[in-house]
């Protein structure tokens, strides 16, 4: 009995054994096992860091070898078919060269090929109070407000009221580059990038009112739409007095008729008469 109790154990032993084994050979097996090689490709980046609005050409970029199995939505494998054409964001240095960042042939270099299709660019004259500062930069988003003489408005007087809000700012002065280091850039113009309709709303407070510009968070685009503040409202002492209605004059009403009472022998009787 003992006997078969071995044999039992020995088989059991055996084949835990033979199992065991078969599992750690399997794990060497695959830890030994050849990585297949990553088929590898060019593709263009920046040679350097460039600026918005630079034309690029072969000296300003290069190849680099990319993943084949990792594409880029827009890359491009071949340098001349990026040549001729400006960026619209700038790039760093080893940074991939994608179509979305660039511009059209057609669109030429600086600050043109900045402008979207169907937006256009408006520069209008600023100084240190108007530009915040000097910390309306490349790339700030500000609400353009304007104050100007009411016309027909109650009481006359000025009125000030926001045209547009959330506007990207393309330029100060002659420059489409933020600076690094956040610092202020006192210009005497600013650029706009605006829709055509508000193109000529900003020309027309530009010439015939007095603009002024409100810096905001470029996280922030929600649209306020404030009321505009009349002058009146903002000076005055108080609510203005309620209008003095004129019409026809309402009549008074008559006195009330009198009553007398007339005796005639047995009878009695009472009659009204108007009063005069």
């Amino acid at each position: 009995m003992n006997r078969n109790r071995l044999i039992i154990g020995l088989a059991v032993a055996v084949v835990l054994a033979f199992l065991v084994s078969s599992f750690v050979y399997q794990k060497f097996k695959q830890a030994s096992a050849v990585v297949p090689a990553v088929a590898m490709k060019q593709i263009v980046v920046a040679a350097a860091p460039l600026q918005l609005g630079t034309r690029l050409d072969p000296t300003k970029l290069r190849l680099i070898s990319w993943p084949g199995n990792q594409p880029l939505a827009g890359m491009f494998t071949r340098v001349e078919d990026c040549t001729n054409r400006a960026l619209i964001t700038p790039v760093a240095e080893n940074e991939p060269i994608l179509e979305s960042k660039l511009a059209s042939v057609q669109s030429g270099a600086g600050l043109p090929a900045t402008i979207p299709e169907g937006m256009r660019a408006v520069s209008v004259a600023v100084n240190d109070v108007v530009a915040v500062a000097g910390f309306v930069i490349p790339g700030t988003m500000v609400d353009v407000l304007v104050t100007g003489q009411a016309i027909g408005a109650s009481g006359g007087g000025s009125i000030t009221r926001t045209i547009l809000e959330n506007v990207r700012v393309l330029a100060a002065g002659q420059k489409i580059e933020q600076d690094r280091d956040g610092k202020p850039q006192p210009v005497p113009v600013i650029t706009l990038l605006v829709t055509p309709e508000d193109a000529s709303r900003l020309t027309m407070a530009s010439t015939q009112g007095k603009i002024q510009l409100a810096l905001r968070n470029t996280i922030d685009g929600k649209t306020v739409s404030p009321p505009p503040v009349l002058q009146a409202t903002l000076f005055g002492g108080g609510a203005p007095p309620a209008p003095i209605k004129h019409g026809v004059p309402q009549r008074a009403a008559p006195p009330p008729p009198y009553t007398i009472e007339i005796i005639v022998g047995n009878k009695r009787e009472n009659k009204s008469f108007p009063n005069p």
